[in-house]
């Protein structure tokens, strides 16, 4: 018996979709590889539905919808890729940088901004957040070894963690300046009321932080943490250059 020409159509278009999606997913992290793959398999794809002369609008497969919806698929795949180069990122400086005893500003700020990017992959499209820098890069210590490594660490993963991601006026905001020799990072951020930070203000991470600041700048920094109302705020000020001249003159 033979077998109708839609039935058969059918069956090529189903077997081509399976392969290119299959391929598809083996390849989600090689973004721009990927892009022109699709856009190759497309052209093949494209030219062997021509040969195969339909006769019936129903039967045809709409090359253009089909290569939106590999866009819109290849779009999710950058985003994956961006993810991973930046925890990429964020790895070699935990491994390698932070077995230095002091890092310069500028090291210390690219990590933080890596960090920010992937902490902010969980969070809700609509969720506010905002990340502002006020970084004078033409200040004698801004790449000079003189700030500790992971000194962010504490104040932005606990933004994210306590935040409240649910409510409509929920946000986060994060402000890092770098002038004249002061370091300064300042996070606050509407606390969820099924957090726990409502009852304890200051967990290990935020002990082993002010031990830090207190063993390597004394009295050259300021740590402030406080709650107005539902907003918790928390306000990093490191002196570097008070701390350096006291370390030429000791």
């Amino acid at each position: 018996m033979q077998i109708p020409l839609n039935i058969l159509l059918l069956f090529c278009i189903i077997g081509l979709l399976s392969i290119v999606l299959a391929w598809l997913i083996s390849r989600t992290l090689k973004s721009e590889k990927t892009k022109k793959d699709l856009e190759l398999r497309f052209v093949e794809m494209e030219n062997k539905t021509n040969t195969l002369q339909l006769q019936t609008l129903e039967a045809r497969l709409n090359p253009h919808l089909f290569k939106n919806i590999l866009n819109s698929i290849q779009s999710h795949a950058y985003q994956t890729y961006f993810a991973m180069d930046k925890l990429s990122n964020v790895l070699d400086y935990i491994l390698y940088e932070s077995q230095n005893r002091f890092v310069s500003p500028k090291e210390e700020i690219e990590f933080a901004l890596n960090l920010i990017e992937i902490n902010k992959i969980k969070l809700s499209p609509l969720f506010s957040i905002s990340i502002k820098k006020k970084i004078n890069e033409l200040d004698p210590l801004y790449e000079q070894k003189i700030l500790a490594p992971l000194i962010s660490i504490d104040l932005i993963e606990n933004a994210f963690k306590h935040a409240d991601l649910q409510s409509t006026d929920a946000f986060i905001s994060i402000i890092i300046e770098f002038k004249d020799g002061m370091f300064t990072m300042t996070v606050s951020n509407k606390i969820s009321p099924k957090s726990a930070f409502l009852k304890e203000h200051s967990g290990i991470g935020a002990a082993t932080l002010e031990q830090r600041l207190k063993i390597l700048y004394k009295s050259c920094f300021k740590l402030d943490r406080y709650v107005e109302e539902d907003i918790y705020v928390a306000q990093l000020k490191i002196n570097l250059l008070e701390h350096k001249n006291q370390m030429l003159t000791a």
